[in-house]
C-alpha cells in the first residue's frame, strides 16, 4: 500500500434533511501526517448510512443480498479505505448493474420500476446483445460516478471532478445531473476533441473544415494515443484547480495513459478512484510502470462480479476492503454459498476451477434446483 501525505479528516455528521441513502460516520481520531506536497482536507462524513460498528465488526464475509445492498455495502469498503488513507482506488460493479437490475431513484427515470434485483443475474450471458446494449452500459457507469458523487458531497462541488472518457458522455452527466444540489461537482472528459457522433458511434471531429488530413509522422502506439489526447488547442487533460477526489468513470487503456500523468503530477494528495475500469481485462499496458501503477498501487476497494462462467458456472468473485476475496455458487434457490476465500489478489481462472470441481452440492439442493428449473420452464 502507498504512503499518502494527505491529512485525512473526518468532520461532523450530515444534517437530518439529507437524503436518507447518504452515509454518516463518528469523528475518528488519526494519527499525524507531515504534508510533502499540496495539503488536502479530504473531509469525509459516512455517506453510507453504516455506523462504525458495521464496518470494523469481524465475521465471515459473505456476498451483497441484492443490487442495492451491494451499494451500501461499497459506501462501507470505500470508507474504510479513507479510513486507511487509501487514496488510489479501485471499484467495479456489475456490468450494467444499476439499470439491468434495479431503479434506486439516482437520476430521474419515467420507469416506475421498484425491484431490488437478484445476484442470479450478475452470472447471466453478458455477449448477448439482448442482455445489454451501449446505451445502457453508460447510463449504469453514469449512475455509478453519480453515486460516488453525492458520496463526497460534504467536500463541496468544487473539489470533486467526475470525469468522462469524452464530451458526450460528459454532456449527458451535466443534462441529468443539472439542478440537483446532491449531484453538485466539476464534471470533464478526457478526449475534448469533438464529439462522439450519436449514430455512429464515432468522434465528430470540430476542427479540420476542408476534410483534408494532414500526414503525420510515424510513432508508436503509446506515443500515438498521447498525441491524440494532446491534440486540443488548451493541451494535455487537467484536473480542475483545487480538485481533492478525482473520479475516472469507465476509462479504457487508452484514458489510463492520462490517468498515469495525472495521478504523477496531483500526487497522493489527491483521492483518485476508477469506476468500472476492469482493470483485469486489460491484457497491456502502455508501460512496466503503468502496470505497476494499476494493478499494485490501485487498491480494490470493492469488486462484485460474475467468474469465468465457463470454468465456474453460476459462481461469482467479490471483494469488500479490507477482506478477502470470496468465490461464492449462486445457486437457483437460496443465497449465494462462499466455497472459496483468498487473501492476496483476485481468482485467476485456474483457481476458479480447482475450487469449483471440489464443491459437494447436496441431493437435496440438486433436486430443489431443479424443481425450480422445471417451474420455471412450465411459465416460458
Amino acid at each position: 500500500m502507498m504512503s499518502t501525505t494527505v491529512a485525512w479528516l473526518m468532520t461532523s455528521m450530515l444534517p437530518a434533511s439529507h437524503p436518507a441513502h447518504a452515509f454518516q460516520i463518528p469523528a475518528v481520531a488519526t494519527a499525524p501526517i507531515t504534508a510533502t506536497t499540496t495539503s488536502s482536507r479530504l473531509s469525509m462524513i459516512n455517506v453510507f448510512g453504516q455506523g462504525k460498528k458495521a464496518i470494523t465488526e469481524t465475521k465471515q464475509p459473505e456476498l451483497p443480498k441484492d443490487v442495492k445492498d451491494a451499494i451500501s455495502k461499497c459506501r462501507g469498503a470505500v470508507q474504510k479505505g479513507l479510513e486507511d488513507r487509501i487514496s488510489r482506488m479501485d471499484v467495479e460493479m456489475p456490468v450494467g448493474a444499476f439499470v439491468s437490475s434495479a431503479n434506486f431513484g439516482v437520476e430521474k427515470k419515467a420507469s416506475t420500476n421498484k425491484q431490488k434485483g437478484n445476484l442470479s443475474s450478475l452470472t447471466a450471458d453478458e455477449s448477448d446483445e439482448t442482455y445489454l446494449t451501449q446505451e445502457k452500459l453508460e447510463t449504469s457507469n453514469r449512475e455509478l460516478a453519480r453515486l460516488f458523487v453525492e458520496m463526497f458531497q460534504p467536500l463541496g462541488e468544487s473539489h470533486i471532478c467526475a470525469v468522462f472518457n469524452d464530451e458526450l458522455l460528459a454532456d449527458q452527466a451535466r443534462q441529468r445531473w443539472s439542478n440537483d444540489i446532491s449531484a453538485e461537482c466539476n464534471i470533464a472528459a478526457i478526449d475534448r476533441k469533438g464529439k462522439r457522433s450519436s449514430r455512429g458511434g464515432g468522434i465528430k471531429s470540430t476542427g479540420n473544415k476542408g476534410g483534408m488530413q494532414k500526414k503525420k509522422k510515424a510513432m508508436g502506439f503509446v506515443a500515438k494515443i498521447a498525441a491524440e489526447l494532446e491534440e486540443d488547442t488548451s493541451g494535455p487533460f487537467k484536473l480542475p484547480k483545487d480538485t481533492e477526489v478525482a473520479l475516472f468513470v469507465a476509462p479504457g487503456p487508452k484514458e489510463l495513459i492520462a490517468i498515469e500523468r495525472i495521478c504523477n503530477q496531483v500526487g497522493m494528495g489527491t483521492c483518485v478512484i476508477l469506476l468500472n475500469a476492469r482493470l483485469s481485462m486489460i491484457e497491456k499496458f502502455a508501460s512496466d510502470e503503468a502496470k505497476k501503477m494499476f494493478t499494485e498501487d490501485f487498491e480494490t476497494v470493492w469488486s462484485l462480479g460474475a467468474a469465468p462462467q465457463q470454468v465456474a458456472p453460476s459462481c461469482l468473485m467479490h471483494r469488500a476492503y479490507p477482506g478477502p476475496w470470496i468465490l461464492a455458487r449462486k445457486p437457483t434457490v437460496g443465497t449465494p454459498k462462499t466455497i472459496a476465500l483468498k487473501d492476496d489478489s483476485k481468482f485467476t481462472e485456474d483457481e476458479c476451477r480447482e475450487a469449483y470441481d471440489k464443491i459437494e452440492i447436496s441431493e437435496l439442493e440438486r433436486n430443489t434446483e431443479k424443481l425450480a428449473e422445471n417451474m420455471a420452464n412450465w411459465f416460458k
